[in-house]
This record gives C-alpha cells, structure tokens and sequence, in this order.
C-alpha cells in the first residue's frame, strides 16, 4: 500500500460519494485545496485520471477501481475494530448488496432472516435488474449482488445460486382474446407487460417463440416493481414472464394460465462478492446460498 496513500484513496473516494470537491472537503473537514491535492496527487502517482470533473463528480473506469479499494479496506478496518471490540457505540455492521426485483420479491429476504438477530446488521439493498447489479460490483457501490454474470468482476469471487424459472402467463380472458391459435402469430401483437425500458425479457421470449421473427408488440405496459407486474398480468393487462413462485397461487385461484406450457424460460443466477476476509460479508454468503438453494432450482 506504500504506492498507493490511504488518506489520497479515501479523498477520492469521499470525493465520489459526496459528489463534490467542496462537500468531500466539508465531510473530511479539510479545506477543499487539500482534497484538490490529495486527487492530483493521486492521478499523478497512478499516471491516470481518476474523476470526471462534473456535478457531480463521476470516477473514471481507472477511478472505479480505487473506489472499489477504498470501500474494500473501510470494510476490513470495521472487521478489525468488531474483533478488537473498539466499534465503539455498537455501531452496526453496514452490509450493502445489489438484487433483482423477483428474487426481492420472492426468496432473498428470506436468506437475510437466517441471519441471527444479535449479528446486529444492517442492509443496503440497491434493486437493480440482475443483468446490470454487477456494474454496482465494479463502481464498488456494494459488496456483493445477485446478478446473472457467471463472469466474475475484478477483485470478486463467484458462485453459481440456481435457476429461476419464468412462465409465460396471462389472465384466461385475456388469454381468450389475444393468444388464439396458430400462437406464433398473435403473440407479437397482444399487449404485454414488461417491467421497465430496458426490461427485454418478454421480447426476448417472443424472438425465441417465433424462431426470431418478430418481438414483443409495442403496446406494452410499464410497471416497475415485481408485486406490480404480476397484478397487472393477472389484472389482464397484458400477458408477462412471471417467476414461477408468484404464478404458482395465481394459477390455482384461476387469476392466470400458462398459454404455452412447453416454453417455460429458466434464468441462471449468481452470487458474486468482494474478494475479502470478511466475517459479515461470509454469513451473508452463507444464508444466501442456503435460502437459495431452497428457493432455487439446480
């Protein structure tokens, strides 16, 4: 770490998370030429800009990487301090972790109850969409994600959770009137439900249904959350992917249909986490990967 000072690394980082030199300067209580010279100071020993100098700041993918260290080394230090019994206060052990909105909804905070209530944590749960948490990774945001990369980010280790299974559903009525037969035809044109603009899930359904000829119809509904998606499916708003654990109750009630049974669609899913030896961030590990082996299929 001699290359690297510790105060300039978590200037910069102060820097990121406040958003500006003059907040990060007021968060340190140093004036703000000192924050100017600690990052100077440290783009010119890397031989790299590190920050993008707008409001607010953003790090470059070189200043992500320092980020990501300067995150990883206040982890271990608090490690240190519980160990030592020098938290002080009872502080609470802060655990930040990136997760899709259907595991949210279904299984995940399940694995944070396995959790002893005298650990005395405290999570930060950022709901992102589980192709993208793993840029949270990498701008060292959080600590660890569900995501659907078997690609491990720099500095994380990863590890294969299960499968969630997805099936094309939709209320019997709506059913009725807009997936008549030959399927392949009316699929693209019935009303869907996706969860937001850059959901392609459904799209991506249809492109495989059709064998690539076509996506989802353009008359679409956008509902962000994953309660919400499901009522607006079985509502007979559109037809959605809808994981099967929220499906299962709807379809015995009636609610909702498979209209193609053979075409259930299984999303692989990933547990990756900062490479540290850290005893919270390993029994958040392990309740995860119990609950999902539960929740999950193999």
């Amino acid at each position: 770490m001699a290359d690297l000072p510790l105060d300039q690394v978590r200037t910069l980082l102060a820097v990121v998370d406040e958003g500006t030199f003059d907040a990060a300067a007021a968060a340190l209580h140093v004036t703000p030429s000192a924050v100017s010279q600690r990052v100077k100071a440290l783009e010119q020993r890397t031989g790299r800009v590190l920050l993008l100098r707008t409001k607010p700041v953003r790090p470059t993918e070189s200043g992500e990487v320092l980020v990501r260290l300067a995150r990883q080394v206040a982890r271990l230090e608090r490690d240190a301090h519980a160990e030592l019994g020098l938290s002080g206060g009872g502080e609470p052990t802060r655990v930040s972790v990136a997760v899709n909105a259907d595991s949210l909804a279904t299984w995940f905070l399940g694995a944070l109850t396995r959790l002893p209530s005298r650990t005395g944590f405290c999570f930060e749960l950022r709901r992102e969409d589980e192709a993208h948490t793993a840029a949270l990774l990498r701008e060292g945001t959080v600590m660890a994600a569900v995501t659907s990369s078997p690609d491990a980010v720099p500095g994380c280790s990863v590890r294969h959770l299960g499968r969630m299974r997805y099936l094309p559903v939709a209320h019997p009525e709506f059913a009725a009137a807009h997936l008549t037969e030959p399927l392949r035809e009316a699929l693209p044109e019935a009303p869907v439900v996706v969860f937001d603009r850059r959901d392609d899930f459904q799209d991506g359904f249809v492109r495989r249904f059709t064998r690539g000829g076509a996506e989802a119809s353009a008359r679409r509904h956008h509902v962000p959350t994953s309660e919400g998606f499901v009522e607006a499916v079985a509502s007979g708003l559109g037809w959605g992917m809808v994981p099967e654990a929220q499906a299962e109750p709807l379809l015995r009630a009636g609610r909702l249909l498979v209209f193609a049974p053979d075409h259930a669609v299984d999303a692989p899913l990933y547990w990756q986490q900062w490479k540290l030896d850290s005893p919270a961030l390993a029994a958040v590990t392990d309740a995860v990967t119990e609950a999902a082996a539960a929740a999950l299929r193999r």
